[in-house]
């Protein structure tokens, strides 16, 4: 080895200027290849990097053409109907997927008034109320062929029209919705459709969007809802929640001076929809609606409550969009009840209020009917004509009624009515020569909805003596008219409704009678005058806030004979035992007039895909007078706290 001592000094410089140079170079050279090798990393990191984006953009352009391909499908299966249909063979069906129901995501289904603004779909961010609609089943287009241009495909897989639009759904736009419904957006009044959680729009009917099935080319709604509902008044009238105004008691009665507390779950409600498409212009669907608030002739309130299952509504309905023409046969809310939109099952215009008998004054009957509407002008002129069974409620004080005959003051006898047998329960049915014939126009301009309604009613009876005898029949009738008017559409409303003619007071909540009998056994038509008015406001989607009045009015018709008093009304009837309790003297007191005052509310505090809980309270003051007789005219009063907790698993 050779030490730098041994070597001359030049040369030790220049070894150690060369190890210092070798050191160097292996240094930058070993530092190289580690660059290389870092660089190599980086490179090869990018390159997945941009297989995996072009990896993502193929996925996408294979969704892409999916759907393109999806739509061709529907095109081509459209088509093959068409000419199917044309050639008299049946359509082919629809590539719909049945199991899609959960989102409606286009309003193309909709179009705005003169304002040019459309409306927003369902979705469960936003609710009903943006959507105007009942939805059942997700749409995901709107066709965009002209309505001149579609054929006619039959069967119940057809592609649903529209009149009025220049675009129309696809059959999955409207699928588990009722052709109405759609077409009561196309008219946009600012009024709209209930929003479906309200109180108003469960009396009515209203279906949600949860609990749709389908049972091949038929879509299955359920609706309805558990009612736990308690009233707390400071009389005892042992109606519950269903205010029956004509037993709200005078002083002479012990119950004048007694509060009373009731609470039952009898208003619980089921309801079934039955759908589906004839063709592409025409719906056909029917409805159940079922409640307990019936009472058997075993029901009590001391053990088991159990009230009676009944029918609340029961009808079919056929709707073509190409005619503008809706057909409606069954058990429904009366054509005289005031709407909301067009003249449309299940959008009539009732209170919010949690008494079941809604409002005094109130016009309304559940009841048979065949009923035919015609719409105009792009759905906003509605003009119908319903067939409706009729009931005429007699009122016979002075006379001597053994189960509907009664006995007259010159011997004879009138039959006005007689019980039911057979299959019917045990009570007054009265004789009927002819239905009851409503006529009504709705106008649904930009702003506003606006009715006009009359009614023909024929009462009818017999009065016979021995081996003789001849009928009766009167003409009664009368006439009103309705508006809601979006003061802040479809977040503040005011409603005004009333009805005025003679024979007529049945169609009140109240009953008051529609006729009388003359002392001679004829029938006296009984003039009556009913009216509402309320302002509801939505400040959130959650509350709803209401206060409304109500009017009813009966006049007199009364006849005097031998001495004796007849009638309604009659001034010589006794009311002097009225004011003091437990008298012996008498109180007729037939009822001149109800009014009702009342506020309340309802607070929405769980909704979601589980359902709507909500919960409701409400005051009410009513006040009952009576026509004056011997010893005055008396009145009475009733106050009374309303509460509600309702949970509607479909809305």
């Amino acid at each position: 080895m050779i030490t730098s001592s041994l070597l001359p000094a030049p040369a030790s410089r220049q070894m150690r200027i060369w190890l210092c140079v070798g050191t160097i170079l292996a240094t930058g050279l070993s530092g190289l290849q580690l660059s290389r090798e870092a660089h190599a990393a980086e490179d090869e990191a990018a390159s997945l990097e941009a297989l995996e984006h072009q990896m993502a953009q193929i996925q996408e352009q294979q969704k892409a053409l999916q759907k393109a391909l999806v739509g061709m499908q529907k095109q081509i299966a459209a088509h093959r109907a068409a000419l199917g249909g044309h050639a008299g063979g049946s359509a082919t069906h629809s590539a719909v997927d049945g199991s899609s129901h959960h989102t409606l995501t286009t309003a193309r289904n909709t179009v705005s008034g003169s304002g040019g603004t459309s409306h927003k779909g369902w979705s469960p961010e936003t609710g009903a109320e943006e959507a105007g609609l009942e939805p059942a089943e997700a749409t995901s287009t709107a066709m965009n062929t002209p309505h001149h241009m579609v054929h006619h495909a039959t069967g119940p897989d057809a592609q649903p029209i529209f009149s009025g639009v220049d675009t129309h759904p696809d059959v999955e736009a409207v699928i588990g919705h009722r052709a109405e419904d759609v077409i009561s957006r196309i008219a946009e009044n600012s009024v709209g459709p209930h929003a479906r959680e309200t109180a108003g729009a469960q009396a009515a009917g209203a279906l949600g969007d949860h609990g749709v099935f389908h049972m091949g080319p038929v879509t299955l709604i359920l609706g309805g809802f558990l009612d736990a509902s308690a009233v707390v008044e400071n009389r005892h009238v042992p109606s519950g929640t269903f205010n029956y105004w004509q037993a709200m008691p005078y002083p002479n009665e012990s119950r004048y001076h007694t509060n009373n507390f009731e609470g039952s779950a009898r208003y619980s409600r089921i309801s079934l929809m039955a759908r589906g498409n004839v063709d592409n212009h025409s719906t056909i669907s029917g409805f159940f609606e079922m409640d307990f608030g019936a009472g058997a002739a075993t029901t009590d309130a001391y053990e088991s409550n159990s009230y009676a299952f009944r029918m609340r509504q029961a009808y079919l309905a056929y709707d073509n969009s190409d005619l503008d023409f809706h057909f409606l046969a069954g058990q429904a809310w009366s054509m005289l009840t005031p709407g909301r939109i067009g003249i449309i099952p299940r959008q009539e215009s009732l209170p919010e209020t949690i008494e079941s008998s809604m409002l005094a004054g109130q016009t309304w009957a559940r009841q048979l009917q065949f009923r035919f509407v015609k719409d105009f002008l792009q759905h906003r002129l509605w003009l119908g004509l319903s067939i409706e069974n009729s009931a005429t409620l007699y009122d016979t004080t002075g006379f001597t009624n053994a189960d509907g005959t009664v006995t007259l003051p010159n011997g004879k006898t009138a039959t006005i009515s007689s019980n039911g047998t057979g299959l019917t329960n045990d009570a007054p049915f009265s004789n009927e020569i002819a239905p009851d014939v409503i006529g009504k126009v709705a106008w649904d301009p930009h702003w506003g909805h606006y009715e006009a309604v009359g009614i023909l009613h024929f009462p009818h009876d017999r009065v016979a003596s021995l081996g003789q005898g001849h009928n009766n029949t009167a003409i009664a009738g009368g006439g009103g008219g309705s508006m809601v008017l979006p003061v802040v559409p479809h977040k503040v409303e005011v409603r005004l409704a009333g009805l005025a003619g003679v024979g007529i007071g049945r169609y009140g909540s109240v009953l008051l009678p529609d006729a009388t009998l003359k002392a001679d056994g004829d029938v006296a038509p009984i003039p009556s005058v009913q009216a509402t008015g309320g302002i509801i406001a939505h400040p959130t989607p959650r509350v709803d806030v209401y206060g409304f009045f109500g009017y009813q009015e009966a006049g007199r018709r009364y006849s005097s004979y031998g001495g004796g008093a007849y009638g309604y009304g009659n001034p010589n009837y006794s009311n002097l035992g009225c004011e003091t309790e437990l008298s012996t003297l008498g109180c007729t007191a037939n009822t001149r007039s109800v009014m009702e005052a009342t506020v309340g509310a309802w607070y929405r505090f769980f909704k979601g895909h589980y359902g709507t809980v909500e919960a409701g309270a409400q005051l009410a003051y009513s006040r009952r007078d009576a026509w004056k007789g011997q010893g005055g005219g008396p009145d009475t009063s009733m106050s009374q706290i309303f509460l509600d907790f309702r949970y509607l698993p479909f809305q």
